[in-house]
C-alpha cells in the first residue's frame, strides 16, 4: 500500500532548469540533463507522498484527468522501482504519456487532496512522475509495436494529425482495422508538430511515437488536403469510415482597433509555424522578432509560446498584455473551490527568461509610422465586467491615462474562434456550430453517415489531454459502428466537461 506519511517525509520539489542564458542559447527544452538513475530515484521520493486516497479526485474525469489515468496505482508503483508495471498501468489508459508529462498543464494536480490545503506542501507531482514513466519506458525498451493478430478488412481514414487524430489511429489499428492519417502539412503531428516549440517538446518525441504506429500498421500520408487533393467522393469511396480531427485553427482576430491594417500585425499562430518550421530547418522565418520590441496581446499558453519564441529570436524586448486582472498566486475557495482548476496566476518558463507582463490593460489604438509599419501600441487600464443581460464581457477603461509601448511587431494571441472553413465539410454537409465547432450525437458520428468528430474540432480549443481522451474513445465508437460491438476504452463522453463553478 501507498506510504499515507510521505508527504511529511518529502517536500514537493519540481525538476531542475537549465540557466536562462543556456536557454535562450538554444531552442532545446529548458528542464536539465539528469542521469536516469539519479532522476529516478528523485521521483520516486516524489511518488512516495501520494496518499492513494479513497475517493482519488486526481483521476476523475471531471475533476482531474479526463483520460482515467490509474494515477495512485503507477505511483505506488513507482515508489516501489518497479518501473515496467508503472509503464503498464499508465499506457493502459494514456496513449501518448510523454506528450502529456510534457505539455498537460495537469488537472489532476489541481484535483489532488494536497490540494486542499497549503500546510501540506502542494500536489504530488503527478506530472513530472508522469513524464519520468514515459522516459523510463523508452530508455528501457518497455514501449514495444502493438501489432493486431487479427484483420476486420475494414479501412478508417483519419484526417488530421494531431494527437486526437494519431490517438484515434493508435486504437483503431491495434483492433485490426486498417488505417490511413491525411495530414496537409508536410510533416506530421498538427499542434504537436507546428505550434508547439522546441523548447516545450522536442519534435524528435514526436517523431519516437510515430515511429511506433508505422511499426503497427497505421498508413500516413502528407501534403495531402483531403477534400481538394482527396476528393470526398473518393474519400467516401475508399474507406468504411472517416474520422474528422482537424482541430481548431481559426484564429481569433482584432478587427476593430485602430491600425490593425499596419504591417507588423500578425495572429500568433503566424510567429509560431514558421519558427517551428525554421527549427526543422526549413529555413528563416518571414516573422522574425530578432532586433524587434515585441508585444504579444492574450495571456494564455499561445501567448507564452510567442513568447519564449520570441525572446529566442533576439528580440529587444518582449511584453505581454491580458485585459484581466493579475490572478491572486493561491486558490480563492470562493472563485474555484478544490477540487475545480483553479484561477491563479500561471508563470511559464518563458516568463522566467525575460521581458515582462501587464495585467488590466487594452490596446486602444496601433500607432505605425510614415511607411505603414507598427511602430507602437496605445494602452489604457481597463476593468472587465459582464453585462447581466447578455452576459458578453464589456471593456472598460478605468481612466483616460493613456501609455504609449514601442511595438516592431504585435501578435495577436487571443484564443480560437473554431475550425477553419474547408471543401471537406462543405462535401460532407456538414455546417459549424455557434461556437465553431463540429456536432456529433452520444455516438461521435456527425449527421453524414459513417463520419465521426473528436479532439478540438469538436470540443473547441482545449487541452492534449483531452484530445486523447476524445481520440481514444472516437475509436470506441468507430469499433463498435464497424463490428457491432467494441472492447477499446472510451474514457470520456461527447458530452462531458471539467468540473467547474458556474
Amino acid at each position: 500500500m501507498a506510504d499515507p506519511t510521505g508527504f511529511l517525509k518529502y517536500e514537493r520539489e519540481e525538476p531542475k532548469k537549465k540557466s536562462t542564458q543556456d536557454r535562450l542559447a538554444t531552442w532545446g527544452e529548458v528542464y536539465a540533463d539528469v542521469e536516469p538513475g539519479e532522476r529516478n530515484e528523485q521521483v520516486r521520493e516524489q511518488a512516495s507522498r501520494c496518499m492513494d486516497c479513497g475517493i482519488p479526485f486526481c483521476h476523475s474525469g471531471g475533476s482531474g484527468c479526463p483520460l482515467g489515468n490509474l494515477i495512485p496505482e503507477w505511483n505506488d508503483l513507482v515508489r516501489r522501482g518497479d518501473w515496467a508495471a508503472a509503464s503498464d498501468r499508465l499506457h493502459a489508459t494514456n496513449s501518448f504519456p510523454e506528450f502529456t508529462g510534457k505539455l498537460c498543464p495537469a488537472p489532476c494536480e489541481a484535483g489532488c487532496v494536497l490540494s486542499i490545503s497549503p500546510l501540506s506542501g502542494g500536489p504530488v507531482s503527478i506530472k513530472r512522475v508522469e513524464q519520468t514513466i514515459a522516459d523510463q519506458s523508452w530508455e528501457a525498451g518497455y514501449v514495444q509495436p502493438q501489432v493486431s493478430a487479427v484483420s476486420s478488412g475494414q479501412r478508417v481514414a483519419v484526417v488530421g494529425s494531431g494527437p486526437a487524430g494519431l490517438a484515434a489511429a493508435q486504437q483503431l489499428t491495434r483492433a485490426g482495422h486498417e488505417v490511413t492519417v491525411y495530414e496537409r502539412d508536410d510533416r506530421l503531428g498538427g499542434l504537436l508538430r507546428y505550434g508547439i516549440p522546441e523548447f516545450k517538446m522536442e519534435k524528435k518525441v514526436l517523431d519516437r511515437r510515430l515511429a511506433q504506429l508505422r511499426k503497427e500498421g497505421t498508413k500516413f500520408v502528407t501534403g495531402c488536403e483531403v477534400g481538394v487533393d482527396l476528393t470526398v467522393e473518393d474519400l467516401r469511396a475508399g474507406y468504411d469510415a472517416v474520422v474528422l480531427a482537424v482541430g481548431a485553427l481559426r484564429g481569433r482576430d482584432d478587427t476593430t482597433t485602430p491600425g490593425r491594417e499596419l504591417s507588423g500585425i500578425h495572429l500568433a499562430m503566424e510567429h509560431l509555424v514558421p519558427a517551428n518550421k525554421y527549427v526543422e530547418g526549413d529555413g528563416p522565418s518571414p516573422v522574425d522578432a530578432a532586433g524587434k520590441h515585441v508585444v504579444i496581446i492574450g495571456g494564455g499558453d499561445t501567448g507564452a509560446d510567442s513568447y519564449g519564441t520570441a525572446t529566442r529570436q533576439g528580440a529587444l524586448s518582449v511584453t505581454q498584455l491580458d485585459q484581466y486582472p493579475t490572478p491572486p498566486s493561491t486558490r480563492d475557495d470562493e472563485r474555484s473551490p478544490w477540487p475545480t482548476w483553479p484561477y491563479i496566476l500561471r508563470t511559464y518558463p518563458a516568463h522566467e527568461e525575460a521581458g515582462e507582463r501587464k495585467f488590466a490593460v487594452a490596446v486602444t489604438r496601433f500607432v505605425g509610422d510614415d511607411e505603414g509599419n507598427v511602430r507602437a501600441v496605445e494602452l489604457r487600464q481597463v476593468r472587465v465586467v459582464k453585462d447581466p443581460e447578455t452576459g458578453k464581457r464589456m471593456v472598460t477603461p478605468v481612466n483616460d491615462e493613456v501609455e504609449e509601448l514601442p511595438a516592431d511587431l504585435v501578435l495577436l494571441a487571443i484564443g480560437f474562434e473554431g475550425v477553419e472553413h474547408m471543401p471537406l465539410l462543405d462535401g460532407l454537409g456538414l455546417s459549424l456550430t455557434g461556437r465553431g465547432t463540429l456536432s456529433c450525437g452520444s455516438d461521435w458520428q456527425t449527421s453524414s453517415p459513417g463520419v465521426f468528430v473528436c479532439g478540438d474540432a469538436h470540443r473547441g480549443a482545449s487541452l492534449v489531454v483531452w484530445a486523447i481522451a476524445e481520440g481514444r474513445s472516437v475509436a470506441s465508437a468507430v469499433d463498435a459502428y464497424l463490428t457491432g460491438a467494441s472492447d477499446l476504452p472510451a474514457p470520456v463522453h461527447p458530452t462531458a466537461l471539467p468540473l467547474a463553478v458556474v
